[in-house]
C-alpha cells in the first residue's frame, strides 16, 4: 500500500526534463574528471570510460532538449526571454560539442594515444563542454528559482 502511494506521488510530481538535463549534465564533469585522470598516465582504462560516458551523453542530449523544449512550449508559453533562447543556443552547442567529441574518439580510437593535434583538440571538446553545462545549470536554476507564471484566462490547465 506504501508502494502504491509512492508511485502515485512519483507519477504525479514526475519531471522527465528535470531528471534528463541533470543525467546528461552531471556526466559530462565525470568525463572531464576521468579525462584529466587519463592524460598524465595514459591510462587506457580511465579514457575507455571517458568514451563510455560521452556516448551515453551524445545519447541524453536530445532528450534533455525535446523535454525542455516540451517544457518551455507549454509551461511558458514559448516565451522569447533571453533565459530561454541561451539555453537553447548552450544545448545545441553541447551537443555539436558531444557528437564532435564521440566522432573523434571513434573515428581515431587511439586519439589518445598520439602526441600529435588530434589528441589535443579531443582533450579541448571535452574541456569546452564543461563550461556549457555549467551555465546550463545556472540558467536553469535561476528559471526554477522564480514563480512559475501565472496560468492563462479561461482556467486552463498546464500539461505535466
Amino acid at each position: 500500500m506504501a508502494k502504491q502511494s509512492l508511485f502515485k506521488e512519483m507519477k504525479k510530481t514526475f519531471m522527465l526534463h528535470a531528471i534528463a538535463a541533470h543525467f546528461s549534465n552531471g556526466l559530462i564533469p565525470v568525463a572531464v574528471l576521468y579525462l584529466l585522470l587519463a592524460i598524465p598516465g595514459g591510462n587506457v582504462f580511465f579514457e575507455h570510460t571517458v568514451k563510455h560516458i560521452i556516448i551515453i551523453t551524445l545519447l541524453a542530449i536530445p532528450v534533455s532538449f525535446a523535454s525542455g523544449i516540451h517544457d518551455w512550449k507549454t509551461k511558458y508559453r514559448g516565451a522569447k526571454a533571453p533565459v530561454f533562447m541561451k539555453k537553447i543556443r548552450l544545448s545545441i552547442i553541447l551537443f555539436v560539442l558531444c557528437f564532435a567529441g564521440v566522432g573523434l574518439r571513434l573515428a581515431l580510437p587511439d586519439v589518445m594515444a598520439e602526441a600529435g593535434i588530434l589528441r589535443w583538440l579531443y582533450i579541448g571538446i571535452l574541456l569546452s563542454m564543461l563550461p556549457v553545462v555549467t551555465l546550463l545549470g545556472h540558467y536553469g536554476g535561476k528559471l526554477a528559482s522564480q514563480p512559475r507564471p501565472a496560468k492563462p484566462a479561461g482556467g486552463g490547465k498546464e500539461s505535466a
